[in-house]
């Protein structure tokens, strides 16, 4: 015979897989399944537990335990930053996320600060500046409604972005276009770019700010963008709630033979 928190974490998970308990919904508080005859405040302790480690709730302090979404949102690769989207149009890249995901948005879910700090290594390496030159920081926390899904900081060189939008904190992306438009209209048009991905432990700060679950990841991403000239414009840092996305990549397949003989 299973133990009462198996059968009390079973009734839950059929719950929610049935869609009787949709996605986002908040759980009973354990103190209202105790008072309810649900169990000890252990047993229900140990089923809201196994309902996490098999990935079917999230439960954060002061958020409570919520029924996890079951799609994630489409982080899409190189087709966020078509120059259609956001030099023609207002589609910047997390909404083009969202457009590719078929979920709703508003530019006001992204919230900024800008500021001007000194380069730490990270940053001056990725902006090609000595370590303790200042530049600008427009750190972004984006959210989905009102659950947050990353941050991003971008970082650039004062002399680019001095007295445009970008270094306007108000929350949204920089007007129409977004920060790209604003470099576009600047004269430094984005040409190319490089991205590095990792995953590993959250800070604590990290984990509050994205309210993340225990033992949930996040996957810190590095953006390098250029212009055609090798020049850089920006250097960002993002930390992505790992459940959160579906990283997407759509791309030529390279064939360096075939280009090699191209030019002999």
């Amino acid at each position: 015979m299973a133990p009462k928190w198996r059968e009390l974490a079973d009734r839950f998970a059929e719950q929610i897989k049935s869609g009787q308990l949709p996605p986002g919904v908040q759980l009973p508080q354990i103190r209202e399944l105790v008072e309810a005859g649900e169990g000890s405040k252990e047993t229900v302790h140990k089923a809201y537990k196994a309902l996490e480690a098999e990935g079917l709730v999230t439960s954060t302090r002061g958020h409570g335990t919520v029924v996890r979404p079951r799609a994630a949102l489409k982080r899409l690769g190189i087709a966020r930053y078509d120059k259609a989207k956001w030099r023609d149009g207002d589609e910047v890249a997390f909404i083009a996320d969202r457009v590719a995901s078929g979920r709703a948005y508003k530019r006001n879910e992204q919230t900024q600060t800008v500021s001007r700090v000194e380069a730490d290594s990270l940053v001056a390496e990725g902006l090609g500046v000595p370590v303790g030159s200042e530049v600008y920081a427009r750190a972004r926390l984006v959210k989905e409604g009102v659950q947050p899904t990353h941050t991003l900081t971008s970082y650039y060189r004062p002399e680019h972005v001095e007295g445009t939008r970008i270094v306007d904190p108000t929350p949204g992306p920089a007007g129409r276009g977004g920060g790209y438009r604003v470099l576009y209209d600047a004269g430094y048009e984005i040409d190319h770019m490089r991205e590095a991905l990792f995953a590993r432990v959250p800070t604590a700060d990290e984990a509050q700010l994205l309210q993340l679950p225990a033992s949930e990841p996040v996957v810190e991403l590095h953006r390098t963008t250029y212009t055609a000239d090798g020049t850089v414009v920006e250097f960002a840092v993002g930390i992505h709630a790992a459940s959160r996305f579906a990283w997407e990549y759509d791309f030529k397949v390279p064939d360096s033979a075939q280009d090699r003989k191209g030019q002999e």
